[in-house]
């Protein structure tokens, strides 16, 4: 189910029409390698964002679990990429009218595995920590408004996330977040409409 732009760059998987999967080539000789993560004219050329205002790096331990984390004023989507150990990614579906609102994708992901996933605006997002620590790098396309963040419970029962951990380590804004039916009562999640 791959497509290729080119060479360098293939999508390895799209989901709930708005989550993408990319691979970019990877050099490898003795050195070590390289790798084109980010190409403004080929992102461009697959239909993603080929501008983005801010980009972050978090460094978190096993355990920790990050999200679900969203912005409505100047909606806010997300490349994010795995720089050291492995997390499990995560995307839900916050988009009104959106066949898939509430749904979510998951995927297990490694530095090793070079992969970086695209989310765009109107999904909430996360991450938890599988490995002794890992690094996340995410661009994202609006600047960090924190008048305007939302977060919903990363357990709520009405996505059903298959989480790989029960107790997580949280932030207390996480572990206080509302449900996605308390989101979706919010008049501020009139922005976020599908397609």
């Amino acid at each position: 189910m791959s497509r290729v732009a080119d060479p360098n760059v293939t999508v390895e998987s799209t989901h709930l029409s708005g989550v993408v999967v990319l691979r970019s080539r990877t050099i490898e000789d003795h050195r070590g390698f390289f790798q084109e993560v980010f190409r403004a004219d080929r992102f461009r050329e697959l239909g993603l964002p080929d501008r983005f205002l801010q980009e972050n790096q978090s460094r978190s331990r096993r355990g920790v679990l990050r999200g679900l984390h969203f912005q409505w004023d100047r909606p806010m989507g997300k490349l994010m990429r795995v720089l050291s150990g492995r997390v499990f990614l995560v995307a839900v579906d916050l988009r009104r009218g959106s066949p898939t609102l509430g749904s979510w994708f998951g995927r297990p992901v490694a530095a090793e595995d070079r992969l970086e996933v695209w989310a765009g605006p109107g999904f909430a997002r996360g991450f938890c920590v599988l490995s002794d620590d890992a690094e996340i790098e995410y661009k994202c396309t609006e600047l960090y408004n924190p008048a305007a963040e939302g977060t919903v419970r990363w357990d709520d029962p009405a996505i059903g996330i298959a989480w790989p951990t029960i107790q997580p380590i949280l932030s207390d804004k996480d572990a206080t977040a509302g449900s996605l039916e308390s989101w979706l009562a919010r008049p501020e999640s009139q922005v976020f409409t599908y397609p």
